[in-house]
Formats: C-alpha cells, sequence, structure tokens
C-alpha cells in the first residue's frame, strides 16, 4: 500500500490546563474523500492548524505527503492546500492579482492557465478584476478555495468551506471537489452538514474532546445506528396507546415514529397501529442518518 497522504501518530496539544488534542493517531490515504467530524471545541481546527503547519504540536508528529510537517514544513506545506472557515483576504488585491501573488510563494510563475481554469470551475471569471473588498462573502469563499488550490497540492483539506453559503455556491464546489478527487486528490472535509459527509466521504473519523472516538467506513458508522424508523402521519390519536409505547413510538405533533431493525416488521407494525385506533395519512420509512449515527456515537463517548 502507498504511504499515507496524512499521517498522525500520538497527536497532543496542550493549551495551559486545556488539552485541545489528547492523542489522536490517524491515517488518510492518498485519493480518499474523508470526512472529519465533532462538536464544537472536539479539536478538529486544532488538528488542521497542526496539520498546516500553524502551531506546534506538544508531542506527537503529523506527516503530509511523507513530509513532517515540524522538520519538511517547505515540503509539508507544498502538498497541502487548505480552505479556511474564516474569510481571511487581502482587500489591496484583485482575484487575478491575489491568486498570482498565492502562485509566487509557491515559487510558480506564469500560472494564468491554471488560475484561468480555477476561476471557471469556481464561477468567477468574471470577477477576476473585482477587488477583494467589493466581493460579497459567498465570492470570497470561493477565492479562499481557489487560493487552496493555486498550487496544485495534492492534498486538500476544507474547514467547513460551505458555512453560511447559499446553495448555488455548494452545487458548484462540491462539482469541482468531485472532479478533482476524481483526479486524484485526497480531500478532507470537516463540516457541520452531515447530510453532505454522508453523501460524499467514504470514510469518517469523529473526533470529541480532542480523541477519535469513531473511525470506519461511512456504511459502517450508519450501520452503527441499530434502527430504521416507520414515520406514519396519522389521526385519531390524541396520546399515544401503551402498546405502541411498548414498540418504542413517539407521537409528535401527529406524526407517529416507530423503530424497527428489519423491514420484516413493517406489515405487523402497521398492523398495530390500526388496532390502536389510528387512521394512517401518510407514510414514510426513514432510514438510518449521520446525523442519527453522531449523536449516538457521541452520547456513548460521553458516557
Amino acid at each position: 500500500m502507498d504511504s499515507p497522504a496524512i499521517q498522525v501518530r500520538g497527536a497532543v496539544k496542550q493549551f495551559g490546563a486545556l488539552q485541545a488534542l489528547a492523542g489522536v493517531d490517524l491515517d488518510i490515504q492518498p485519493g480518499e474523500f474523508f470526512g472529519l467530524l465533532g462538536p464544537n471545541g472536539a479539536g478538529k481546527t486544532t488538528l488542521i492548524s497542526a496539520l498546516a503547519g500553524l502551531l506546534r504540536l506538544t508531542s506527537g508528529s503529523i506527516r503530509v505527503m511523507g513530509h513532517d510537517v515540524a522538520s519538511d514544513y517547505r515540503q509539508a506545506r507544498q502538498a497541502l492546500g487548505v480552505v479556511p472557515q474564516e474569510l481571511v483576504f487581502d482587500p489591496f488585491f484583485s482575484v487575478r492579482e491575489l491568486l498570482r501573488i498565492q502562485s509566487g510563494y509557491f515559487g510558480i510563475r506564469r500560472n494564468d492557465d491554471w488560475i484561468d481554469e480555477l476561476l471557471a470551475n469556481l464561477d468567477l471569471s468574471n470577477k477576476a478584476d473585482t477587488n477583494m473588498r467589493q466581493l460579497s462573502g459567498g465570492m470570497k469563499r470561493r477565492v479562499l478555495v481557489a487560493q487552496a488550490l493555486v498550487h496544485k497540492p495534492p492534498v486538500i483539506v476544507l474547514d467547513e468551506p460551505t458555512a453560511g453559503v447559499d446553495v448555488e455556491l455548494r452545487q458548484t464546489l462540491w462539482a469541482f471537489i468531485r472532479k478533482l478527487n476524481e483526479a486524484g486528490h485526497t480531500i478532507v472535509l470537516t463540516t457541520h452538514y452531515l447530510e453532505e459527509a454522508e453523501e460524499l466521504c467514504g470514510r469518517i473519523a469523529m473526533l470529541k474532546a480532542g480523541r477519535v472516538v469513531a473511525l470506519d467506513t461511512t456504511p459502517n458508522i450508519l450501520g452503527r445506528v441499530s434502527h430504521h424508523a416507520l414515520k406514519l402521519r396519522v389521526a385519531g390519536l390524541s396520546n399515544l396507546p401503551v402498546s405502541l409505547a411498548a414498540l418504542g413510538g413517539v407521537l409528535q405533533a401527529g406524526v407517529l415514529e416507530i423503530p424497527f431493525a428489519s423491514h420484516s416488521q413493517v406489515e405487523s407494525l402497521l398492523a398495530s397501529v390500526r388496532e390502536a385506533g389510528a387512521e394512517i395519512l401518510d407514510l414514510e420509512i426513514a432510514r438510518p442518518d449521520l446525523e442519527q449515527a453522531f449523536v449516538e456515537i457521541m452520547q456513548g463517548a460521553a458516557a
């Protein structure tokens, strides 16, 4: 097997009495689309900052494409493109000027062909000569993505890239990132939009209090959730009958939700609902989703 695109070994980071990372071990393989999830304060941004060489670990090591981020910073940084959460930008330059300057940081000259391709893919071509101060928040977010990709890094880290952006940008961005992933780039995504992670990521790590509490393929993590749910919009039930409560049913605003483990149970569950005197107006079978798995895993980690 190839050496990992990202290798984290025993990563610990102390900020005084606060332990932001408590011994993280992680391997992300070349070409993966990898999700890094966790609640606020779990250590995601600290790990990304250490990965980018913006802070030193208290102990442990991180390598990007085989290069140690501390002892071989220049090569590690060359292999990495990071899209930060914050909208950080230089207000004195146009979009194209900013991308040319960013290219220069990596020793790349005459990069306009690739810059033009980035601008086209991120729907920024008509803003190329616009000053950064005149751009909307969503447009600035697109420029941050272009900046991270200007040196064609093999590893791309997206830290909450769609926070507060419109649906159109989200779709444009994911179409482009998918294309980069298909071309062999390793993608690491942190997001609070768990449906994005479920759809995009092949493997997921969940962090809580600076530790990895789950690390598996997305289907396997979804498989940890013990049940599907039968969701019924019903009439004729003002209170939840004991017979349905015993099945794990919950009645809220006219919607009855009953968990089940096997589809063979659905017929008998529907019969139980009818026997309880309810009229079924609408029916939906909800499969386990990443949000449900996330909540259960975090609760388990807390316990």
